[in-house]
């Protein structure tokens, strides 16, 4: 097999076990650069050498780690390091769109390895779609020279609600055909692999955290573009709530707007703020809108009515945020989306809510950013998923144990 890669290992979704013992714990001990030799393991763990070096030796005969001489030794015997072994075993990021499909192939720690986006209708239904999908990750695991057998896992983000335990969308409402399909089981029979589905704005929540805002631990993370929704970070960890639907934001009512909404109320957030009603409002007024795209074109033109119009949207969005920042207290609040590409004046009128009606002590450290990871946070977000999901504990020892991916 190639030599392990030299880039950082990725911040892990959580600290291992107080008292490591298994092999998937040891490796997390590395991961997470608690440990770089065995001696730090057997002085972390108090495990006897011998059972540290039946644990690192399993690690590396599966391909997990490799073992090298460290080159700063000043004499004597080196000492030698343990690396994660990246490059051999693969995972993908897919992130599905209203209108576009985005999959990104990474290696374990976290690197990209080959990224294709295409426009694709998710309203073509799910054969249809994952079909694409599968095809997809065929072209680029021949680019990046891994047979699909090097796929560990696969993280999946699509626009609606998603029951996270079962890996299925559930009644989402621009998705028709989807409800209840077993996205997971699709992709378990073409590839062997474990897929993990999650709402896209959940895994843009986690892309932001781990590669843009390492040190944050309490993060909001709002996509604004057709719809509006909410990602959750919480000590660290995506919050989803009870059954997946923690974050569904855009159906909050707002003021005394009678806007009718998707969803079948009225006055919804979304309704009055989304990309798809300013686009209807400008619209109204004459001018050629009927996507949030055409009202970035519209802002970046220098449009006064688009202008205005994506502030006032900001401020409502903004209403709906600084109730969640009295109650949820984050340290960061990211703004990402279609419409986050005219940041300055979209989080120009979220500022001037959120700290007009939130308590002082609420945003003394509070800190509201546009979106670092940009258009492709969902496909990346995905990626460090299922990244994480393979680098698991659980399931390291699993495909040690010769357990199915």
């Amino acid at each position: 097999m190639p030599g392990a890669s030299d880039h950082p290992f990725p911040e892990a979704s959580s600290a291992p076990a107080a008292v490591p013992s298994s092999p998937g714990e040891v490796l997390a001990l590395l991961r997470t650069g608690a440990a770089a030799t065995r001696a730090d393991i057997a002085r972390l763990t108090g495990l006897a050498r011998s059972t540290v070096s039946q644990r690192v030796d399993a690690l590396i005969a599966h391909g997990f780690l490799t073992e090298e001489a460290d080159g700063g030794s000043t004499g004597g015997r080196p000492p030698r390091r343990l690396r994660l072994r990246t490059r051999e075993h693969a995972v993908a990021g897919v992130d599905l769109g209203a209108s576009h499909c985005r999959v990104a192939l990474m290696d374990i720690g976290g690197e990209t390895l080959a990224l294709r986006e295409d426009p694709l209708s998710i309203a073509d239904g799910p054969r249809a779609v994952l079909g694409h999908v599968e095809r997809t990750l065929h072209t680029l695991l021949k680019e990046a020279g891994h047979s699909p057998d090097a796929l560990q896992s696969i993280g999946v983000g699509v626009p609606g609600p998603v029951e996270f335990s079962t890996g299925r969308p559930v009644d989402p409402p621009i998705m028709p055909g989807w409800h209840q399909y077993p996205i997971p089981e699709f992709f378990a029979e073409r590839f062997g692999a474990r897929a993990l589905v999650d709402n896209d704005v959940n895994v843009m929540a986690l892309a932001e955290q781990r590669r843009a805002f390492p040190d944050t631990r309490y993060l909001l993370y709002i996509k604004v573009g057709t719809g509006i929704g909410c990602g959750i970070v919480a000590d660290g960890r995506l919050h989803r709530g009870a059954q997946g639907s923690a974050g569904d934001i855009g159906h909050i009512r707002v003021g005394d707007l009678e806007d009718p909404c998707r969803c079948g109320n009225s006055g919804c957030l979304e309704a009055i703020a989304g990309g798809a009603a300013l686009a209807r409002r400008l619209a109204g007024l004459g001018l050629d809108a009927t996507s949030g795209s055409d009202v970035v074109r519209l802002v970046k033109s220098g449009n006064r009515d688009a202008v205005r119009m994506v502030r006032e949207a900001g401020r409502s969005v903004g209403e709906v945020l600084a109730g969640l920042v009295n109650f949820f207290n984050p340290d960061t609040v990211v703004v990402g989306g279609a419409l986050a590409a005219v940041h300055d004046q979209l989080l120009a009128g979220v500022r001037e809510a959120v700290y007009r009606r939130s308590h002082p002590l609420a945003t003394h450290v509070l800190r509201i950013e546009p979106s670092r990871t940009g258009e492709n946070a969902a496909a990346v977000g995905a990626g460090i998923l299922a990244v994480e999901h393979a680098l698991s504990p659980r399931q390291v020892d699993r495909v040690l144990a010769g357990a199915p991916r």
